[in-house]
């Protein structure tokens, strides 16, 4: 059979598939913006919900949930086009709806596919931001606080390190910072504003800080699982191409997670005698969180050596620095989002600098000279060459700072206007309850034979005791 054209029918351009569109990369932006999206919504909703205390497993699976909706129409509405829009100030683009569909059918500003897609694909990054700092303020930030604080965030802060880092108009990606996937402007970013808002939300009741066991080990192993395997999206759909480049970067990241999952097994088992699969959950996120903003750009060996890295170093600031410095202990970070993704991230970035490869740079970038790691132009020796390898140990500096100062600042601010509105933590008695005080709903009816256990106020499943049930067996909280 043949064609007058060169191409079989259904690669012809059309309407619907102009020219410019690339049909592959379009597909597999739609899907790695689907495996991102499963990372929060079922992931972290379920890994949240098995880490907590039982009495707060519906209220941290309500506050993901709420988040991914309350952003999705933010960014549509104002929010990507603040990230990734004209510019309004060097650090920030101007609002815009992202809606209609002459908009949303024209070619992105990158790749090979329309507005429609990159706007998706952006917002699930965007949503996990948020979702991530939930983390360090479960069980006692309120729950109308949160609904105020997730729109305002994302509008005064997340906007301004995505257009400044990711927008090819913000002066650190003019400069020629490396981020490839988010390790600064999502996993810095969330772990600063979380451990902030921690700060200005203040502790869980003393008897959770002391004892907040896990309800669900296995669920939360569940939403691991997810997280792990949605970072293939996460990675790889950054190039914005069904390229090479996006093949490596899904390569290193699932090796340097697993080498830091077990860099931080080793550790448990050394220091604390047992295998701790919450530990090892820890290890598995601190490497997917260390290898983001390089995971494209540098070698695979430097994936292993990130990964030694990232299962060892936040493993030492959690178990060591944190247990010495006091001050570190009057935060109350529940997931401890401070180490797993601020010190991760820092470390990402900062090896990221050191490791980053030329030519790996320009399949990504499309420059040669303008990216170069620190010991690559060591190794070729020139002035010149190590001239751009310490420029880009700077750069690499400058925007650990600047997210930093930003989220420090602009997440205090958020807090403090949102606590003239309502409080930031629960009162002492929804503390004491939990989630049916809150919600009016609990995580497991089947406890205690289906029968409530009678306190005062409240009709709650939670008593943290032994109730017997009719059927003489005692069921334990």
């Amino acid at each position: 059979m043949s064609f007058s054209s060169p191409f079989p029918p259904n690669l012809l351009p059309d309407e619907g598939s102009p020219e410019w569109m690339n049909k592959a990369d379009n597909a597999w932006q739609l899907i790695a913006a689907t495996l991102v999206g499963l990372q929060s919504v079922p992931g972290l909703m379920i890994l949240y919900g098995g880490a907590v205390k039982k009495k707060w497993a519906v209220n941290s699976a309500f506050m993901v949930l709420y988040a991914f909706a309350m952003v999705l129409v933010c960014w549509v509405c104002w929010g990507y086009r603040m990230s990734f829009g004209d510019e309004l100030v060097p650090v920030w683009g101007k609002g815009d709806i992202a809606l209609t569909h002459k908009y949303l059918l024209e070619q992105a500003f990158l790749g090979m596919f329309p507005n429609a897609t990159i706007v998706f694909f952006q917002f699930v990054f965007a949503a996990i931001t948020l979702i991530l700092i939930a983390g360090a303020v479960l069980g006692r930030m309120s729950f109308y606080a949160w609904m105020l604080f997730v729109p305002l965030w994302l509008t005064f802060s997340y906007t301004f390190s995505a257009f400044t880092i990711w927008s090819t108009k913000g002066w650190l990606s003019k400069m020629g910072i490396i981020d490839f996937a988010g390790g600064y402007v999502i996993h810095l970013s969330s772990g600063v504003a979380g451990y902030t808002t921690a700060y200005w939300v203040g502790p869980r009741l003393t008897k959770d800080r002391e004892n907040f066991p896990p309800n669900n080990i296995i669920m939360m192993l569940a939403g691991a699982g997810l997280l792990w395997m949605g970072w293939t999206g996460f990675n790889g759909g950054s190039p914005y191409v069904a390229s090479t480049d996006a093949s490596l970067a899904v390569l290193n990241t699932h090796v340097c997670a697993a080498t830091s999952l077990l860099i931080w097994l080793i550790l448990d088992i050394i220091f604390f005698k047992k295998p701790s699969a919450v530990g090892a959950v820890q290890g598995m996120i601190t490497g997917l969180v260390c290898i983001t903003p390089g995971a494209g750009v540098v070698q695979g060996y430097s994936a292993i050596i990130m990964g030694v890295c990232a299962g060892s170093i936040p493993w030492f600031t959690m178990m060591v620095v944190n247990k010495r410095v006091k001050l570190l202990q009057k935060v109350d970070d529940t997931m401890a989002m401070l180490h797993t993704h601020a010190v991760a991230g820092i470390l990402g970035g900062i090896l990221t600098g050191l490791f980053a490869e030329p030519h790996l740079c320009k399949l990504f970038y499309g420059s040669l000279n303008k990216y170069m790691g620190l010991f690559h132009g060591l190794r070729v020796g020139t002035s010149e060459s190590i001239r751009w390898g310490v420029r880009q140990m700077g750069i690499q500096a400058i925007g650990i700072l600047f997210v930093l100062v930003v989220n420090v600042v602009m997440t205090s601010l958020v807090c403090l206007f949102v606590r003239l509105l309502v409080p930031l933590r629960m009162t002492d008695d929804e503390l004491e309850v939990g989630d049916e005080a809150v919600h009016g709903e609990v995580a497991y009816a089947i406890s205690g034979q289906g029968e409530k256990v009678e306190i005062p106020m409240y009709s709650s499943y939670y008593n943290d005791i032994e109730t017997p049930s009719k059927y003489g067996v005692n069921s334990v909280e």
